[in-house]
């Protein structure tokens, strides 16, 4: 029978779960592939790492040549994080042949249009299924289930690590340094947190989504986004009592006047599937004009869920149908237009959370009010409980506003932020109900 001789190039952690797939389920992916997927060599600059996996002798080497030179070898899983030399390797890969799996989201987001543009130009193509939402196969749906619709609304939760702190911090109390030292401990977060944290790895995802639902071409830094990295408890306190829970909510939005595309901490109402999405797992909520509403959720991080995507699409190139796709999907190319504008983000309009730390005395509520009402901005609802504490004669005043455009909230947000009244600290969030 043919057998299709694949590489792996990073054996860190989902390098390993992609191993361990191909050597010990190797009939069942047989099956699914119309032939045998036999790895014939994995290459890492480690070769001392500990890893929980027996190898065949020979089968680990940091000669990346190995791969490059050897003609036989027709798919090659890389697994390489960050941009360099990720974009190298990859265009030696591909130059010298062979056809790319990927999981390497920022490295697409970063260098899309080239990677994609010399694939097709060599007759060659890249998956990457696990760039995007781990185990949740998101990237199949988009490009291929739901092709026949044209795409309205993307609302995703599709940071792990930020899920898995907000949780922490809504249902156990505890405060961000702690849930993200947690977080670090049980490996959901790196020791540098920060991509995850700021919203960058998010809006990075974002971009992909964007460009593969809506054609859109944006850089991912583009993208306005707010981090969790300011998560106070009294927020989730004055959340969980409005009936919401926060998450950090990436929206890919169209509208006449082309597409909203944010990433932030967002107030999601209690009893909707994106507000009951709890720990280190991601959602993807998409509605379609023709299907309406689908919802994806699941393990969006980890070995085994992000090992099962890669090896997913491992099939399907080995297969030949990620070359069909790949070629007519035309996606990052240079010599297309993008068929949607990106919004004025300062047009964008939504509800917000206002918490504001204001003196306790006469007047302050009219002050912040007829700043808001001068900017076309009612108020739906407010908080402000009385305190038994010693505040030091400052209390948290809470507004939920109704509907406002982004670029009116924000110029009233300085104008608030000026008041003698108003002390550091405020916090503004979206609403989404």
């Amino acid at each position: 029978m043919e057998t299709a001789k694949v590489a792996i190039v990073g054996f860190g952690t989902i390098g390993s779960g992609v191993a361990r797939l191909l050597l010990d389920h190797g009939e069942r992916i047989a099956r699914h592939a119309g032939k045998p997927l036999e790895l014939v060599q994995i290459v890492d600059t480690d070769l001392s790492r500990p890893r929980d996996l027996k190898l065949p002798k020979g089968l680990l080497s940091d000669d990346l040549s190995k791969v490059v030179d050897n003609p036989e070898i027709e798919v090659v899983v890389q697994l390489i994080g960050g941009l360099e030399p990720a974009r190298s390797i990859m265009l030696k890969l591909l130059e010298s042949g062979k056809d790319v799996v990927t999981a390497n989201k920022a490295l697409l987001a970063e260098h899309g249009s080239e990677l994609f543009d010399r694939a097709r130009q060599l007759g060659r193509s890249i998956a990457f299924e696990a760039a995007v939402g781990g185990g949740i196969p998101i990237i199949a749906a988009i490009s291929e289930c739901l092709t026949a619709n044209q795409v309205q609304e993307i609302h995703a939760i599709l940071n792990g690590t930020s899920n898995f702190i907000l949780t922490r911090m809504e249902e156990q109390g505890c405060n961000y340094a702690a849930s993200v030292a947690e977080a670090q401990q049980r490996g959901y977060a790196e020791a540098d947190p920060t991509m995850d944290v700021d919203g960058s790895d998010a809006a990075q995802k974002l971009a992909i989504l964007a460009h593969l639902a809506f054609g859109a071409r944006v850089d991912w830094r583009d993208i306005p986004r707010t981090g969790i990295d300011t998560a106070e408890l009294p927020d989730m306190r004055y959340a969980k009592e409005l009936g919401y829970s926060v998450k950090l909510l990436a929206v890919a939005k169209l509208a006449p006047e082309g597409l909203e595309l944010h990433v932030s901490p967002t107030l999601v109402r209690h009893g909707t599937p994106l507000a009951e999405v709890r720990g280190a797992y991601n959602a993807i909520r998409v509605v379609g004009d023709a299907v309406g509403r689908v919802f994806f959720h699941g393990p969006g991080a980890g070995q085994m869920p992000t090992a099962s995507a890669v090896v997913a699409d491992l099939i399907d190139t080995a297969v030949g149908r990620m070359a069909i796709t790949f070629r007519t999907l035309d996606l990052w190319s240079d010599d297309r237009q993008a068929p949607v504008a990106v919004r004025n983000p300062a047009k964008v309009p939504g509800r917000f959370y206002l918490r504001f730390n204001v003196d306790d005395r006469p007047g302050v509520m009219a002050e912040i009010a007829g700043i808001l009402g001068r900017h076309r901005i009612s108020i739906a609802s407010l908080i402000q409980h009385e305190t038994e504490e010693e505040t030091d004669g400052v209390v948290p005043l809470v507004i939920m506003t109704h509907t406002a455009k982004e670029g009116a909230m924000s110029e009233a947000m300085k104008k608030i932020g000026e008041l003698s009244c108003v002390h550091p600290g405020t916090i503004r969030m979206r609403v989404r109900e």
